[in-house]
């Protein structure tokens, strides 16, 4: 029996494919249990939103069947608050900063940003305008915002549609998507194609003249995306971003003059509301939670003619979610049934003191049904004081207890004093009731909003368990496999040798190393700071494995003597040459990387070398974007020369592949814009990148599914001499080890057309600065292939994965890449793409974004190739199963098992910190990356696996 019969090629796969389904599963759970799904109250709110949340309110079933006039009139009716306003204009500035517009920390803006926009700086500050912070949750991308914005969960415009408010929507598209078919009129526009910073705008601004004149709407929504546009290709400071704000002032001052005049033509009046769904970070990014992300911006025009002061008018905050309720009752319609926010205070100061007290109060009811919803136990509507007299000093208490008793006591001490103003109002007027009336109702409103707020993000812990367990079984089941495999093969290495050279199993300093560095990153996990700075363990642990393969390599030198028949002929130099220059490649290349960007969160901002590039003009930019594709090319077509006993298919091969390098740099010089640094979109960029996607694509596949069937297995040297025919044991040998060389060439061409499309591929999408990155991966991949090819002693397979593996992770955060939702690479995801597809442009986000893992474990393929598998076919017990397995499975085993152990440990310590203050702005997305980079793994693993299997299925059969 052979040392690796004890599980068969089959089983083994069986067991890994279960282990994968099995963490995958766990993964889904975790997942579906860890990250927030907000409970919601079932219906749209009604009728009953005007009145108190007591068992006996009325139910709404018998007005759903009312008239759109009718149901307004009865809302009207049922708020007891004049209608202040009867049209609204929502004008969203995707991405606009509230810091632009309103300045940060006591300060004002920028001056760039106040010379920018003078009309709405002259509103501000003449207290014509009320401007707040509006804190986004994260998130920060449109449509979740959006949401928060119009809808709470249920939607306000809903509301606006069942009472026969007509409405107008001209911009982004995504409104049409959330609330189709109610809109008298729209004109939408596609908000994913980033590069457009022009035309987007003049879509919306070209209806404006007329919708502002005319009076047949009652809400008119203008979604302008050229900001964000802006921020996305250039960032915060970017030269296109001060014409922008001044176009966007212009809008607002044909809208506000617009509405002055109408002011005059309709009883009540126009207000005018300026909101962004978002901020954005100084490289122009949204997605995570830092405040430049969440500081989005709402401003109020039309309140009226209070008068505030500058200060007053600017430093202000609120909560994005806040707006949906103002909205909501400002324009007597019910806030919407799940909406946890609270009236924004400047809005109500036009009211009189019995509409702001009523406005109060159903906000109040509001959030007093939601909690009843949560806290059936919350005694309130029982101990409510009916039969008030007058002295609110005998009623109004200090607020103890548990949560329900907190919660009655706030709400019933806001009801007494409310109930106190009413009753001194009929006598006399007394401003200091109405304040502690007004302050007792906030102090309940927040109070219950926070807590509603992080009561959406309780978590079921058993679920949470079941899916940790099921992670852990299957680390567990990874870590039995990769022990497995490692003892087979150095049993069956061991079995091979001569007894003078038997295998001694001991553990190397490169092995401890990587086994200690895997456990300090996952301990360092735990660490917010360092989950923010992930990047400096990849660097040093890469890095320093490679210095200390030059320690090794650097041991053998003295007594290395031998020439191994394994290797393409080689002089005694060159063989004791080789390791040393390819590690020292690898630590070149890798310290130039680690200088490209600098990475993190905290230190961003730091001088690295690709904002040095950008400082140096875009001109030089596309002069190094095209020398790097051109070593790209040359290198490649380099290292497939070295397959040149088949130089047939080498010239077939390189020339073939060398047409879609070709048609990368025409792209480069042809559609790159000078002035911007970045593609142009237009029909014929368009049609050229998918050219290439498609050219690509099918050169690839060809390959793949060709090369195993054109390399010839000869067998004509191993009969040329007679001794040998003579013995049939050897000649089936010398066939075997034929067999094997077909094998590993067809590793060794369809490794480097992986390679070689996916960096071309990579040139392509990445930002212009990551072309030389690029190229440096190339040569660190092919530098370590190099190594692992003629170091003596070979390292352990398992020790070699494990470093491409490090490369590609540590070349992740090397291209730009870090923890935070915000550094993802939109713009290049719609390179090629004529029309919105969220899948494709998922698709090319992903391959942006986890470029360099995916690089290095296609590489897998190449690598299979540099390996002696000798001892498997050579034996008297060979067994092809067994090549199999043993080809593969370092490859396709050891990074599931690395990312195994780092999805489990990050998951207990997610599970950990759920009630971290930087849980969701720091662990969670940190996770999300993680369960990313899982699937990363999933992908590249199952092409490495599917190749393998092809190339021996096709060998097998034409063997027999």
């Amino acid at each position: 029996m052979s040392p690796s019969s004890s599980i068969t090629c089959s089983r083994f796969a069986t067991i890994a494919v279960a282990a994968v389904l099995l963490q995958s599963l766990g993964l889904f759970l975790f997942i579906f249990g860890f990250f927030p799904i907000k409970p919601a109250l079932s219906g749209v709110s009604g009728p009953e939103s005007f009145r108190a949340p007591w068992p006996d309110g009325i139910e709404n079933d018998s007005v759903t069947a009312l008239p759109p006039e009718k149901l307004k009139q009865l809302y009207q009716e049922l708020s007891e608050i004049s209608p202040p306003f009867d049209r609204l204009i929502l004008m969203v500035i995707d991405g606009l900063p509230a810091e632009f517009v309103l300045g940060r920390d006591d300060k004002p803006p920028k001056d760039v940003f106040v010379e920018a926009m003078p009309y709405t700086q002259s509103l501000l500050a003449n207290g014509f305008a009320v401007g707040y912070h509006a804190k986004a949750a994260p998130p920060t991308v449109t449509m979740p915002r959006l949401k928060v914005v119009t809808l709470g969960y249920f939607y306000v415009l809903g509301q606006f549609f069942r009472t026969g408010r007509r409405m107008v929507m001209h911009g982004d598209d995504t409104w049409l998507k959330l609330f189709p078919g109610s809109f008298i009129r729209h004109d939408g526009v596609g908000s994913f194609f980033v590069k457009d910073t022009v035309q987007v705008d003049q879509n919306v601004s070209r209806h404006l003249d007329k919708e502002l004149c005319r009076d047949d709407w009652d809400l008119l929504i203008l979604h302008y995306l050229g900001l964000d546009h802006v921020g996305h290709l250039g960032g915060r400071n970017s030269f296109l971003m001060g014409p922008k704000l001044k176009e966007m002032d212009k809008v607002i001052e044909m809208i506000h003059r617009s509405s002055l005049r109408d002011k005059k033509n309709h009883q009540k009046g126009t207000l005018l509301v300026i909101v962004s769904d978002h901020g954005m970070t100084e490289s122009g990014n949204h997605g995570g939670s830092s405040f430049e992300e969440t500081d989005s911006l709402a401003v109020f025009f039309g309140l009226g003619g209070h008068t505030l002061d500058y200060a007053s008018a600017t430093d202000n905050s609120a909560n994005q979610i806040d707006i949906a309720a103002t909205v909501a009752l400002l324009f007597n319609v019910p806030i919407p049934k799940n909406n946890i926010g609270v009236v924004i205070p400047h809005a109500l100061n036009f009211m009189t003191d019995a509409d702001k007290m009523r406005a109060l109060e159903l906000n109040s009811w509001q959030l007093l049904r939601l909690l009843h919803a949560q806290l059936s136990g919350l005694p309130c509507e029982h101990e409510l004081v009916e039969d008030f007299t007058g002295d609110r000093k005998s009623v109004v208490s200090e607020c103890s207890g548990n949560i329900e008793q907190v919660f009655c006591c706030l709400y019933q001490n806001a009801a007494i004093l409310h109930k106190s103003w009413k009753f001194k109002r009929i006598s006399m007027s007394n401003i200091e009731d109405y304040n502690n009336a007004a302050t007792a109702y906030y102090a309940f409103l927040r109070t219950a909003s926070q807590w509603l707020a992080r009561r959406m993000t309780d978590k079921p812990v058993s679920l949470l368990v079941v899916g940790i367990s099921a992670m852990l079984l299957s680390c567990l089941i990874f870590l039995g496999l990769v022990f497995h495999m490692n003892k087979a093969l150095y049993l069956r290495e061991d079995h091979h040798l001569s007894s003078s050279k038997k295998y001694a199993f001991s553990w190397h300093l490169d092995e401890i190393f990587l086994v200690g560095a895997t456990l300090i990153h996952v301990i360092s996990m735990g660490s917010s700071s360092m989950v923010e700075e992930e990047q400096y363990i990849w660097h040093f642990v890469s890095s320093t494995f490679y210095l200390l393969l030059i320690r090794k390599t650097a041991q053998t030198i003295p007594t290395d003597r031998t020439q191994s028949s394994l290797f393409l002929p080689m002089s005694q130099n060159r063989k004791i040459n080789y390791p040393i220059i390819s590690i020292f490649s690898v630590l070149v290349s890798g310290r130039i990387l680690r200088a490209w960007h600098q990475g993190g969160i905290n230190w961003a901002n730091l001088p690295d070398i690709s904002k040095w590039l950008k400082l140096a003009g875009h001109e030089y930019v596309k002069q190094l974007r095209l020398l790097a594709c051109l070593l790209v090319i040359i290198l490649s077509i380099y290292v497939l020369s070295f397959l040149w006993t088949r130089r047939k298919m080498v010239l077939v091969v390189g020339f073939s592949f060398f047409i879609p390098g070709l048609m990368v740099l025409k792209y480069i010089m042809s559609h790159e814009d000078d002035t911007s640094g970045s593609f142009t979109y237009n029909y014929s960029s368009t049609i050229s990148a998918q050219k290439i996607y498609g050219v690509l694509g099918a050169l690839t596949v060809v390959a793949v599914a060709s090369v195993p069937w054109l390399i010839h297995i000869s067998t004509s040297k191993a009969c040329s001499n007679g001794d040998i025919c003579l013995s049939t044991s050897v000649y089936h040998d010398v066939l075997n080890l034929s067999l094997l060389k077909e094998m590993r060439d067809s590793f060794y061409v369809i490794g480097w057309a992986y390679i070689f499309c996916w960096c071309l591929l990579q040139l392509l999408l990445q930002q212009p600065t990551n072309s030389l990155p690029v190229f440096l991966l190339l040569v660190q991949i092919y530098a370590s292939m190099l190594h692992s090819f003629s170091a003596v002693p070979a390292h352990k397979h398992w020790i070699e994965v494990a470093a491409f593996y490090q490369l590609g992770m540590a070349g992740h955060f090397a291209l730009g890449n870090s923890n935070s939702l915000a550094t993802i690479d939109v713009a290049g995801a719609f390179i090629g793409t004529s029309d919105f597809s969220m899948l494709s442009s998922g698709v090319l986000m992903f391959i942006i974004t986890y470029a360099s893992p995916l690089l290095f474990l296609l590489s897998m393929a190449m690598w299979i190739s540099m390996k002696d598998f000798s001892c498997l076919v050579t034996s008297q017990n060979a067994n092809y199963g067994d090549l199999l397995k043993m080809m593969l499975g370092f490859p396709c085993v050891i990074p599931l098992c690395l990312n195994s152990v780092m999805l489990t440990a990050y998951t207990i310590i997610l599970l950990l910190m759920r009630n971290h203050l930087f849980v969701w702005s720091v662990f969670s997305p940190k996770y999300l990356y993680v369960a990313a980079a899982t699937i990363c793994v999933y992908v590249g693993v199952f092409v490495v696996a599917a190749t393998g299997t092809y190339i021996y299925l096709v060998v097998i059969y034409r063997k027999r």
